[in-house]
């Protein structure tokens, strides 16, 4: 089949290659020409304009979009006036599910079909394939079922599902979904990091015990040796451990590269996926306490709890005068 991909970043260059590897052509464009040219030498056609990209596509036409959010209004408007009646335009990127119910009813106007694919699998996927969450028209998803089968992981089974894609519903739920679960995965990694974060401190702490007003007594005290290392530990729960998982796996190898993860400044970035889980559930009504803890550990890794710190330490030295306890040194 042809398909035309807008957006040639982590994500978008490796789908062109698995695509292309499954026998489709693919029509490439990014403002970024280099990478265009990078996959041109891999045997994709580059485009230098979306309209020229357009142009090369076989009718009806299937276009692929993965660029940021708050991007995708933009180039949908700059693509308004060369789609015709019986395209397929796919946002494969992380918009926001509302965004997509009044893109499909825009572009339904045009007899234009819109599809929204959640797509999970990240620069990985060349290699192990994507998990692809679908929603909008079921005709447009029939029709590009050899897409779908050839980005997706493969497997065995009776169910699409089982093969790594799934039709999830209407206009909206393909990325609804998709939201849901990178709200799971904050809630995976900040437990993986809150364990591991533990297992740290109690390796590397002093044996002297400080004795003052502000410092809580320790009650129990871990065992006298702790002889591991982290990477070593990630290494051995991912064999046989009901916590062993592809995040773990992700995490040995970088704690195998480096063990004391210094090359990392620790300031974690939310792309809004997880802000949009909890304001739906705060619609729904639903307690999403872990999902919610897991979002705003990372405004605080950013320093957003600053100055809520210092109130802190503001009251407890006005009601008691408690003098702030200088900061550790990192480990």
């Amino acid at each position: 089949m042809d398909i035309g991909m807008i957006g040639l970043g982590r994500m978008g260059s490796n789908m062109v290659r698995r695509l292309s590897r499954a026998g489709h052509r693919c029509v490439v464009y990014d403002h970024n020409t280099a990478a265009a040219q990078a996959l041109a030498a891999e045997g994709a056609t580059p485009a230098a304009s979306v309209q020229e990209l357009l142009a090369k596509l076989a009718t009806p036409r299937i276009v692929w979009i993965m660029i940021p959010a708050g991007a995708v209004d933009v180039l949908l408007k700059s693509l308004t006036g060369a789609l015709r009646t019986g395209d397929i335009v796919i946002d494969g990127g992380n918009s926001h599910f509302a965004d997509d119910m009044r893109r499909e009813q825009e572009m339904a106007a045009l007899g234009v079909r819109y599809l929204d694919i959640g797509t999970s699998g990240g620069t990985w996927g060349l290699e192990r394939g994507y998990c692809l969450m679908i929603g909008g028209d079921r005709q447009a998803v029939q029709q590009i079922d050899p897409l779908l089968a050839a980005l997706a992981t493969g497997g065995t089974g009776g169910s699409t599902a089982s093969r790594g894609y799934l039709y999830v519903g209407s206009s909206g739920a393909g990325h609804f979904v998709k939201m849901v679960h990178n709200g799971i995965e904050y809630g995976l990694m900040a437990a993986y990091a809150e364990g591991f974060n533990l297992l740290h401190r109690a390796a590397t702490q002093r044996d002297t015990q400080v004795v003052d007003a502000e410092t809580a007594p320790t009650r129990s005290r871990p065992p006298k040796s702790l002889d591991f290392g982290l990477d070593q530990l990630a290494e051995l729960w991912r064999h046989g451990s009901v916590v062993s998982s592809w995040l773990l796996d992700l995490l040995a190898a970088q704690l195998a590269e480096n063990p004391t993860l210094d090359k990392f400044a620790g300031r974690v970035a939310d792309s809004g996926e997880g802000r949009w889980t909890i304001e739906a559930a705060v619609e729904a009504g639903v307690p999403v306490p872990m999902l919610a803890t897991a979002l705003f550990a990372r405004f605080s890794s950013r320093g957003e709890s600053e100055f809520a710190n210092r109130t802190l330490s503001a009251m407890r030295l006005g009601f008691g005068g408690h003098v702030e306890t200088p900061a550790r040194p990192a480990s």
